[in-house]
């Protein structure tokens, strides 16, 4: 017997009605949580200045809501003086006028409830901007009283550093004030500095902060670098990276930040002690939630699995174990779904294969496949089914479901002051950051009226506009549709354990299992064929998923190269 998959070339999402998400109802939505971040920047824009707006998403939010994804994060949107594009805040409780104002917020909540999508924002608890008011004040005296609300330190006898400390932008991590007459620290921008997180009532000013957009609705916040938030307060220097030490997963070969093995500049235990009265508040807003950022940690796993455990701290975190620039081997992913099984038995990892921070996720693998659209394309459908088969949540960064490449980005119309500053050794940011394109043939794509938007839109996005796909069936978007839509359907993908199974390379196997259902899930990471045994699987027949193609002989399942099999099988 021969068993293959079809496909309704007419269908771009599942015929059948959709069963609700068993997380959904309750207030744990977010331990399988489908996240899809927008760069309001780079989204849409409403009002024909060139950069995107709060208006422009409430515009669009029809597109995600038809993804299937169950929130929606907002990059940063508050006041600031934009020298880190927005994460340089100014004003926590203040909408920056580019971005709009509080009414569209509210109109933009008002949206997104009405099409079920949650509604995440960007909170920026490490640093502010130096134009912050209280930062003016801090730096005004010794003793005011905002004094030691920001990390300041008095320069060595030559007048010097405190210590060797780098800022992740290049150069020290400490400025010289001259109205002080001490430095004071920025693991970022010097405009940037960084909050004392030691300090009780910073700590309850950022709770209160929490509390303003709690009230006014949001479900939850992503939290910018949270292992950043306290430092060594011996003031330590950093030991010099050992010449055979591996970086980081997501660093930059060249990046100067990592030459030092970050001992005392961030990941200090005392922040986990600081989350607990976070968690406290959120819990007072049932149905709400919490998704750390890990950035530059050593081993990121295992430090954002410490960020989530137990009920007294965050609720998800995030890390770039998928953002290294690697090839996704068969090696690599056994290891990464092993030490997260090992690592996150408590708590909730959301798998991100990119953000706003990271080159573009096509890019990243290019390199590593055979050139050639149609090995793209597949492998393209093979990651996005393997990113929403683990356990946990996931995150999609906008664009990526569109397949899009970094965009090379000449030097006089670059932006980010990261790759600016790294120019021309470091990839910047900006490549990843380019508007969106949603109609092919129409000026700027449709993302602006404007004569020019703020980062020129790459001419190769064109043909994968969102107008080009989405009657397209087998584009890549309508993929990311159909599997998101189905995984809402599939009870073992929602809330079932994951058992990694013992394949051989390069198949990568793994079963998730409730109550209700038993769910085989196999992932061929080689442009061959290959084939695997069914019989320990009782009964099992091919998923409802309808686009995989898989010949099955007998008892035997072929995976063509680069493809998927998911299979339902009994216990009994």
């Amino acid at each position: 017997m021969i068993e293959q998959s079809t496909l309704n070339p007419k269908s771009t999402t599942l015929d059948k009605v959709e069963k609700p998400n068993p997380n959904q109802k309750s207030n744990e939505w977010w331990r399988s949580a489908v996240i899809y971040q927008v760069y309001p920047r780079s989204f849409m824009d409403s009002n024909g200045d060139g950069i995107g707006d709060l208006k422009g998403i409430t515009q669009k939010l029809d597109y995600i809501a038809s993804l299937g994804v169950d929130a929606v994060w907002v990059s940063p949107f508050f006041k600031s003086p934009m020298k880190d594009f927005g994460y340089d805040i100014s004003d926590y409780c203040a909408i920056e006028p580019i971005f709009g104002t509080m009414e569209d917020f509210k109109c933009l909540l008002k949206k997104a409830d009405e099409l079920g999508l949650k509604v995440l924002i960007d909170q920026v608890w490490n640093h502010t901007s130096n134009e912050h008011p209280w930062f003016l004040e801090s730096r005004s005296s010794h003793d005011n009283p905002k004094a030691d609300w920001y990390i300041w330190a008095d320069a060595k006898p030559d007048g010097t550093p405190p210590n060797n400390w780098l800022s992740t932008f290049g150069g020290s991590a400490w400025t010289w004030d001259s109205q002080r007459e001490q430095y004071y620290l920025h693991n970022f921008l010097a405009e940037q500095p960084d909050l004392n997180w030691y300090n009780p009532e910073v700590r309850q000013a950022i709770l209160d902060v929490a509390k303003f957009w709690l009230d006014l609705g949001v479900d939850g916040f992503r939290l910018d670098v949270v292992n950043f938030f306290t430092h060594d307060r011996q003031l330590r220097d950093n030991p010099p990276r050992p010449k055979n030490m591996k970086r980081p997963a997501g660093a930059d070969p060249y990046d100067p930040f990592f030459s030092q093995l970050n001992k005392y500049n961030f990941c200090q235990p005392e922040t986990l002690e600081f989350l607990k009265p976070i968690r406290e508040l959120m819990d007072q807003y049932p149905g709400t939630m919490t998704l750390a950022e890990i950035s530059s940690a050593e081993d990121t796993i295992i430090t954002s699995s410490e960020y989530v455990k137990g009920e007294k701290r965050l609720h998800t975190a995030y890390n770039s174990v998928l953002m290294h620039d690697e090839p996704l081997s068969y090696e690599r992913v056994r290891e990464m779904i092993e030490q997260v099984e090992t690592h996150f038995q408590e708590g909730v990892i959301c798998w991100t294969g990119g953000t706003h921070d990271f080159p573009r996720l096509k890019s990243r693998w290019l390199k590593f496949l055979i050139d050639d659209k149609f090995t793209h394309a597949i492998f393209d459908h093979l990651f996005i089914a393997l990113q929403l088969s683990l356990r946990g949540s996931c995150c999609i960064y906008q664009g990526d479901e569109l397949g899009l490449t970094q965009a090379t980005i000449p030097f006089e119309k670059m932006q980010d002051p990261f790759g600016l500053a790294g120019y021309p050794s470091i990839v910047g940011r900006d490549g990843s950051r380019t508007p969106l394109p949603w109609l092919k043939d129409a000026p700027n794509a449709g993302f602006t009226a404007a004569a020019e938007p703020w980062l020129p839109i790459a001419e190769e996005h064109r043909d994968q506009a969102i107008d080009q796909q989405d009657h397209e069936a087998m584009s890549l978007l309508n993929k990311y549709r159909r599997l998101i839509h189905w995984r809402k359907q599939q009870p073992a993908l929602l809330k079932g354990n994951l058992t990694l199974l013992d394949t051989d390379e390069p198949l990568v196997g793994f079963t998730r299992q409730c109550e209700e259902q038993n769910l085989l899930c196999l992932f061929n990471l080689s442009p061959l064929p290959v084939h695997f045994d069914l019989s320990p699987y009782p009964n099992c027949l091919r998923a409802d998923e309808s686009d995989f193609i898989n010949r099955r002989y007998n008892g035997v399942v072929e995976v063509p190269g680069y493809g998927v099999y998911f299979g339902n099988y009994s216990t009994e």
